[in-house]
Formats: C-alpha cells, structure tokens, sequence
C-alpha cells in the first residue's frame, strides 16, 4: 500500500504484510481454533465456498462463537461472506458486524454498486471505520470493471483495502484450465495488480490447488512476486512458510533500504532529488519505496528493520 505523501490526495493507509492469507472454512471448529498459533499474516474464515448450503447457518454460528472467545494474536482476520444478493449475504454482514473482524470480504464483484451497497450497509449499522472491506475478483465482468472498483478505496470514507484474485472462478467463468493454463491468467492478474496499485491497495494472488506440491507452490509464488502482488491466499497451512519466504523482506532487500534511507538522512544530502550510492543514481521514489519496506518488514517482526 502506498501512503499519500506518495500520490497526493490518495487515502493513508497503515502498511501490513501480507504474504500469507489462509483461507479456514467456518464450519471447521478445529481449523478456527488452531488459526491463531499459525505463522500466517492474515486469515479468511470462510462462509462462502467452503460451507454448504445445508450448513450456512451452524457455520455462522460457531464463526460468532469463535471471535466471542477473542484471540490475543495480531494477525489479520477477515471473514468472507455469501454475496449480499444472495439467501445468506445479510445474515452473514449481520454476524460479521458484529464480530468485529479485520475485514470483510465481498465474493464475486462485479460492479461498484457491490461495494458501495456493502459500505451502506456497514453504516446502516454503525460499523467502525476501522473495519474494512476487501474484494474478491473473480468474474469476467468483475475484471472489465477493476479499476472502476479499486478506486471506491481511494474516496473519503471508502473502506476498501485489498483485492484478492479468485482464479478458481475466473477459470470456471473462462474455461481457462488450472495450472496448465495459468499463463494465460497473466494479463488479468495484471489488470487486478494495476487497478490495485492506481487506488492505493494490496493486491493478493489466487490459491495453488496441489498443497501436497510445494516445488510447483513455491514456483507460482515466486511468479506472484514478480508481478508484484503483496502475498498469497492460501488453502493449507503447509503453504505458509513457501508464501512468507517469496513474498517477505529478503536480508539483501532490507541493508539496501536501510542504507538508502540513511543515505538521504546525511546532511549534505538535505534536499536533493538525487544521489549517489555506491555507484547508483538514488531518486527519492527510490527513498519513498525504502521506507514502505522498513515498514513492512516492521510488521513481518525482522530485526533491523526500523530506519
């Protein structure tokens, strides 16, 4: 996420890492409960495709137990819920309202009137401005309209803070086959990547089917770096450690950051736009860059990594 000193106007929000967000189907009393001793950044207690339809309400039910209990972790927990449109969407809004989650995330969006119809709810029934809204993009019609959706976040008073990419559902919408097809999701990873970055959001990739594959996991990771999305979405604790390691601060990364960082601090470099270090031309977008990875190394807990 980038701050507003970065791209004026744009809404400030905290940096946080991301790298790996773990999807816990709610009706797994089990799975919920172990979730907070996991090394995952963040976790998605699921109402939607993991539940069935004959178990919607009991899941709901032990999901409102479990935050009743607390947790004294500080990772991110997010619930998705059924589409608002839906049977079970303002049941599931209700209960997440009232657990007081991290975020709640919207499947299937298509439209701006998706989030816009989920942030009038939210106010409808007093939530927090602290609880935010993260979007699935999952849909063709979802992805013609990326940008359009991104930008909801980036309005005064918009509580929209990440897209996640569902390839799961854009190769059922596509018929685009998983994973030997995945190249030819690029360019609409992409267009979710850029949509997020025009309005100041993470970005997160879609899930690796084969948990038992970690070479072929930690391939599509490191591809997910590359294009430049903050972590993964995941669907089995075993995937944790390949996703932090890809999508984490790296030793090297993080003495390059700190020593631009001090570089600009030197006095006699009080004001350039320019600089030399070790033999590189340093712009102070490089400086902006440095200091968003000190922060998000801060809250990946790596020694070193305050400026």
């Amino acid at each position: 996420m980038i701050s507003s000193s970065e791209n004026p106007g744009m809404v400030h929000r905290p940096v946080r890492a991301r790298r790996s967000v773990l999807y816990v189907p709610a009706d797994n009393a089990r799975a919920m409960e172990k979730a907070a001793d996991l090394s995952c950044d963040a976790v998605i207690f699921d109402l939607e495709d993991a539940v069935g339809p004959q178990d919607k309400e009991r899941a709901r039910n032990a999901l409102s137990e479990r935050f009743a209990v607390g947790s004294a972790s500080d990772k991110e927990y997010v619930i998705r819920i059924n589409a608002l449109s839906g049977a079970w969407g303002r049941d599931d809004l209700d209960m997440a309202c009232s657990c007081r989650p991290s975020a709640i995330l919207l499947p299937k969006v298509d439209a701006v009137a998706d989030i816009v119809d989920a942030e009038t709810l939210l106010e409808e029934r007093a939530a927090p401005p602290v609880l935010r809204l993260w979007a699935m993009m999952e849909t063709p019609r979802g992805l013609s309209n990326a940008l359009a959706i991104a930008d909801t976040g980036s309005k005064p008073g918009g509580r929209l803070d990440c897209l996640v990419a569902g390839t799961n559902d854009l190769a059922k919408e596509t018929g685009v086959v998983i994973p030997e097809g995945r190249p030819f999701m690029t360019s609409w990873l992409m267009q979710i990547l850029l949509a997020a970055r025009a309005a100041g959001l993470d970005a997160l990739d879609g899930v690796y089917n084969d948990f038992r594959d970690i070479e072929g996991l930690r391939a599509e990771c490191a591809e997910g770096r590359l294009m430049g999305f903050d972590g993964k979405t995941l669907i089995h604790p075993g995937q944790i450690e390949p996703a932090n390691v890809a999508f984490g601060v790296s030793p090297q990364a993080l003495a390059d950051a700190r020593a631009i960082v001090q570089a600009f601090a030197d006095p006699e470099n009080a004001g350039r736009g320019v600089i030399q270090l070790d033999g590189r031309m340093v712009e102070r977008l490089h400086l902006e860059q440095a200091e968003r990875l000190l922060k998000k190394a801060a809250t990946q807990h790596i020694e070193g990594s305050e400026p």
